[in-house]
């Protein structure tokens, strides 16, 4: 992979572009909370938040978000940038984060939209399992509680 792609972990400075990767990707929006003290709280209590920079630009072009519950960990918000997709960046990047979770000795899980197709592609190659008959069940607006 060429050298000015690097992987590095999130800082302050980078949640406007990505900010801009999640809108692009369907990754965030208001509606899901994902701000900058989330992600800072969830890096205290043991999670990382990888970026994938393409450095000749200064240009964040993906993001890996691995929160945990101390029983395992959860993958959120992988995504690359669409014009960098199809380019093994996401491989790239999803390595990494293997890694980290490898480093725990944690299980990972992630939540893919079943029509993500090239998603749940790439997340076949590397090793992730089609866990059942789950269901995703949230409550977002508490307010209604």
């Amino acid at each position: 992979m060429n050298s000015k792609y690097i992987i590095r972990d999130f800082s302050a400075d980078d949640i406007k572009q990505i900010n801009e990767i999640w809108q692009q990707t369907d990754l965030g929006n208001a509606e899901r909370g994902d701000n900058e003290n989330i992600i800072n709280n969830t890096i205290k209590i043991g999670g990382k938040f990888l970026v994938l920079e393409n450095s000749e630009h200064n240009e964040i072009i993906g993001t890996s978000w691995i929160t945990t519950d101390n029983r395992r960990l959860y993958l959120h918000h992988f995504g690359i940038k669409p014009e960098y997709q199809k380019k093994g960046l996401g491989i790239m990047l999803a390595k990494a984060s293997l890694e980290f979770a490898k480093k725990k000795n944690m299980q990972i899980k992630l939540e893919v939209h079943e029509n993500n197709k090239g998603a749940i592609e790439l997340y076949k190659k590397l090793g992730f399992k089609y866990l059942g008959n789950y269901k995703v069940l949230i409550i977002r607006d508490l307010e209604k509680l």
